[in-house]
């Protein structure tokens, strides 16, 4: 028996997910104090037991190293961790029980022929599942509790004398540490940080503050494009920023006539690329933890920009933790909602089906606490201590709410898809679905109007965007009704504005689903753009056109408490790719893709986005368009007729020049 698998770091899986999720809900930092998040987190498993038989036809060595205490045990007699051990030809049954107060436990096994690859499976002493392992950890030398980041000095482009002190710019976001190779002062210096000047300089508030700094003094990863240090002249003072990343491979391009839209696809990729790391964060200054929502939005994304399947799995796993749910996601109900909905856009984006089964029964548990708040019509409501969030935006939350109702709606329906695929038994959630569809149409629509309402429960028939902009993203009416929200709700400036990237990613999305490119093309650029014009270096938490000054920093009743990069708001990326090049999966794993540019709103462009496996190019110039893709299976689709795609064969249409 042979192998010619690998050898890499296994453990129970989920477990280094949720460890290092943990982790990374325990970096927040505010002025001076830490900061761990507010909700229940759980950790991973303490110990284990690896198990796998062999039935070999020569005597085979190999050696178990742990993180942690244990022994490996060979047809019932035991061995030390790190001992050469010996197995003769014929069956031999191994096992590997693995302890660790501290960390992840974990294994890695050297051997021609027994070695820890994916054959192995792991219990926590109740259930038993196939090993979780990562393409980050193949080497014995790297230890699964620790994160390797690459490094990348950068220097400042200025260094001035501001009030008394130096102000150091870096020009672009950082997320790091730093070193002082120059101090020529006896005396402790203070490190003021910023995402702005503004920040920087004001040492009473802004979020990052490191005094009794000496030139040996470790200092800590934090997110920053200014520094400001006060009473040091600039010749009496070097930093260097230190960088810290994991490589991301940016497989998508964008280059058009339009200077002020390559601008936003630039910092758009700059700010997706600081929040993607072993997981996918809110920000890099702030929060620095895995909201669900940010998550789900960041999949999108990630599908046209990175098409990295193995952060969106991390991301997922850590949001969920073990498979008893003690609370909702952040505490947020829609955020365990958007959770179930994004695993069923992470299967057509990927056609992973064993991730699927892998994370399935975690999400029939989730949609049982899901179902256990909800009342006699179907609705969710949420409980104490629940927070019902959908976005910062004045709603009617008396009683239940639409927007939830719609999100819960597409849950069911992610379970029934998720569920067939798996051959799993879906009635329960296709009757559920029913009942819901039906309830929330006789609720929540209002004929008069046009339009969902918030609540049917206070009677004030209030109109927001949120529930109709998910009710058509989700197609839960029919085209009669989608034209109705278009006009009613989504075209009528009475109907309060949305004000967050966040929730500008949902609307844009339906605008475009709506045939409305060309004036999500003008949102984009006036939006987006102006935050351009703020000379933004990545793009912002939130952003309300006309504010100026300081205020445009303010959140949250803090000065300096908005996030000036934050994940969010790089959905340009995922808008350009998915509707106006219109690259979309039609099967899992793209086996069979959809292309329908929507390109009227460019002269001229030259675009590749990532598909699984491959990529497609489009070209537009005055009178041509040309479309070529690497892989069989796309569906190019023009002018209402659609014509196969083959793989390297480019397909140039001829257009009309653009008046």
């Amino acid at each position: 028996m042979t192998t010619n698998k690998l050898p890499r770091w296994i453990w129970y899986a989920g477990d280094f997910e949720i460890r290092q999720g943990l982790l990374q809900n325990f970096s927040r930092e505010e002025r001076g104090y830490d900061w761990p998040a507010y909700w229940y987190i759980d950790d991973c498993h303490k110990n284990v037991k690896f198990k796998r038989e062999y039935d070999l036809q020569v005597p085979t060595t190999f050696v178990v190293h742990a993180t942690g205490i244990g022994f490996v045990e060979v047809n019932e007699v035991k061995y030390p961790f790190g001992q050469e051990v010996t197995c003769q030809p014929g069956f031999n049954k191994i096992r590997v029980n693995v302890g660790n107060p501290n960390g992840l436990p974990a294994i890695y096994i050297e051997g021609e022929i027994i070695k820890s690859d994916e054959g192995w499976y792991c219990s926590n002493f109740v259930e038993e599942a196939p090993v979780g392992w990562s393409n980050l950890y193949m080497k014995k030398e790297q230890d699964p509790n620790k994160v390797y980041y690459e490094t990348e000095t950068c220097l400042p482009i200025s260094k001035v004398s501001v009030a008394g002190g130096t102000l150091l710019d870096y020009g672009r976001a950082i997320f790091g540490s730093l070193a002082i190779p120059k101090l020529l002062t006896e005396e402790p210096i203070t490190i003021c940080y910023g995402e702005s000047e503004s920040e920087a300089r004001d040492s009473q508030m802004c979020y990052y503050k490191q005094e009794n700094v000496r030139k040996e003094t470790n200092i800590r990863k934090r997110a920053f494009r200014y520094l400001f240090i006060p009473n040091v002249a600039p010749e009496a003072i070097e930093i260097y920023a230190l960088h810290e990343y994991l490589p991301l491979n940016n497989q998508a391009i964008f280059v058009s006539d339009d200077s002020v839209m390559n601008r936003i696809w630039d910092i758009s990729v700059e700010t997706f690329t600081l929040c993607s790391g072993l997981f996918f964060i809110d920000g890099i200054k702030r929060d620095r933890w895995i909201w669900s929502g940010d998550a789900y939005q960041s999949y999108f994304i990630n599908q046209y920009l990175f098409f990295d399947e193995d952060i969106n799995k991390r991301t997922i796993m850590a949001l969920r933790g073990q498979n008893e749910v003690k609370q909702h996601m952040n505490t947020i109900v829609d955020y365990s909602i958007l959770w179930i909905i994004g695993i069923e856009n992470h299967y057509m984006m990927s056609g992973d089906i064993l991730f699927l089964e892998q994370v399935y029964s975690k999400m029939v548990t989730m949609m049982d606490y899901l179902e256990k708040q909800t009342n006699e019509l179907g609705f969710i409501y949420g409980r104490e201590k629940d927070w019902i969030f959908i976005d910062w935006s004045e709603m009617d939350k008396e009683g239940t709410l639409a927007a939830e109702q719609v999100l819960l709606l597409k849950a069911y329906k992610a379970m029934t898809v998720c569920g067939s695929i798996l051959n799993q038994n879906i009635d329960h959630y296709l009757s559920r679905y029913e009942q819901l569809k039906a309830n929330l149409m006789s609720y929540f629509w209002d004929e008069e109007k046009g339009a969902f309402i918030d609540s049917y429960v206070s009677g004030k028939r209030n109109v927001t965007r949120h529930a109709n902009i998910f009710a058509v993203l989700f197609d839960f009416v029919d085209e009669e009704k989608k034209q109705q929200i278009l006009k009613n709700v989504l075209l009528n400036e009475n109907v309060t504005q949305i004000t967050t990237p966040y929730f500008k990613f949902f609307e844009q999305d339906a605008l475009c689903k709506l045939g409305q490119t060309g004036q999500v093309h003008e949102i984009i650029l006036d939006y987006w753009g102006g935050m351009v014009e703020q000379e933004a270096v990545t793009f912002w938490e939130e952003y309300v056109p006309g504010e100026s000054g300081e205020a445009i920093y303010e959140m949250y009743g803090d000065p300096f408490g908005k996030s000036l990069c934050h994940a969010w708001g790089a959905s340009p990326i995922y808008l350009l790719g998915r509707y106006f090049a219109g690259i979309q999966p039609i099967r899992p794993g793209y086996e069979t893709f959809l292309v329908d540019p929507k390109l009227d709103s460019f002269n001229q462009l030259s675009c590749t986005f990532p598909i699984k496996g491959g990529c497609v190019k489009i070209e537009k110039t005055d009178t041509h368009l040309v479309i070529c893709t690497d892989r069989e299976g796309g569906i190019l689709r023009m002018n209402g007729k659609e014509q196969p795609l083959f793989a390297n064969q480019a397909i140039s249409v001829e257009i009309a020049a653009k008046v």
